[in-house]
């Protein structure tokens, strides 16, 4: 909801990226065998603050008012607006896990910003250096990779797309009157904005309930009830063995071509359909298909069969599908459970 804070600080990075592209620009002048090379400047800001300096005259005494020289190169941000066509499901989730930290947000928002770069000259071939030492990167556009939400582990290739190329030439007035070359390039770099990310320190894998008849918190464990979350499909993607012959949706015995690599209550997955064996005959399985609510399908021969196991179930993360492993037992040891050691004692 509103209020909840969140930066990120994506299109700073958009702006300070797409700046990146432009600082290498190099201008060269040649004099018989000699050859001036020279990098030229790039600055944020409005064109009209460089033409503003370029207008004033130098002061010595005044570090302040040094004219500026030329050429030089300037950006800015001049529009931000929402883009439609890029839309995504707002509902879904990003989650990403580290050891035992899980971080989620929701789907990014897809923004495009508009930058304006201005190419000031004093003559046209130190323009038309410049000038095409970009244009040929953009057809029309340029991509470039992003960092933009590092704890969710986003990166994103995003296209920056030249839309426009606009002349213009400053040359009014008297011979006293400096000539100014400015090539306006309009850009769209088309990024994404993300909404709080929420972070989870432990994930609950596993729960232990102890019961008594004894009424005191120390009383000894009687029955015990333990949960752990089960997975409703593979996720290792694990093959066991193969189809020995195509089966329809309305098989309930398959050939196998290893039938001793599962036993009866195993639970098996063939494309995206999940059965569960219940029983074992030679090279065959008995089936109960639609297991876990999946879709009944068609299978051809050879195709992988997947067993679900612990190893699935340990792939379990925050957000999925899953089921529970159910474990109950009764005891008369006398013992209970330390919850810090995790212990019977």
């Amino acid at each position: 909801m509103l209020g909840t804070y969140s930066y990120h600080e994506i299109i700073k990075k958009t702006v300070v990226g797409f700046g990146t592209l432009f600082n290498n620009i190099e201008l060269r002048r040649t004099s018989g065998a000699k050859t001036e090379v020279m990098k030229v400047p790039l600055a944020y800001g409005p064109k009209q603050k460089f033409l503003a300096r370029l207008r004033q005259l130098g002061d010595l005494s005044t570090k302040d008012q040094v004219q500026i020289t030329l050429p030089r190169i300037s950006f800015e941000i001049v529009g931000i607006s929402y883009d439609a066509t890029r839309k995504v499901s707002p509902t879904q989730y990003i989650r990403k896990t580290s050891g035992s930290t899980t971080s989620k947000g929701f789907m990014p928002i897809p923004y495009n910003v508009s930058f304006e770069l201005a190419i000031l000259a004093k003559n046209q071939d130190d323009s038309l250096q410049i000038l095409e030492q970009i244009l040929p990167f953009f057809q029309p556009s340029f991509s470039i990779t992003m960092n933009l939400v590092p704890s969710l582990g986003e990166k994103k290739d995003y296209p920056i797309t030249l839309t426009n190329v606009a002349y213009d030439d400053q040359y009014e007035g008297d011979y006293d009157t400096r000539r100014t070359l400015i090539y306006t390039l309009q850009f769209v770099a088309k990024t994404y904005l993300y909404g709080p990310v929420q972070s989870t320190d432990a994930v609950i894998k596993k729960a232990i309930v102890d019961y008594s008849t004894e009424a005191v918190a120390t009383a000894p464990r009687e029955v015990r009830y333990t949960a752990t979350p089960a997975s409703l499909v593979d996720r290792d993607a694990n093959a066991i063995t193969t189809l020995s012959a195509a089966m329809d949706i309305n098989d309930g015995i398959i050939s196998i071509a290893d039938a001793n690599a599962a036993i009866v209550g195993d639970e098996i997955q063939i494309g995206t359909e999940v059965m569960h064996i219940t029983r074992v005959v030679g090279s065959t399985w008995h089936v109960n298909r639609g297991w876990n609510n999946s879709t009944i399908a068609g299978h051809a021969i050879s195709s992988n069969i997947l067993k679900i196991d612990a190893d699935d179930h340990a792939l379990v993360e925050v957000g999925d599908d899953f089921g529970f492993n159910e474990l109950y037992a009764e005891f008369t040891d006398g013992k209970s459970r330390n919850p810090t050691t995790g212990a019977d004692e």
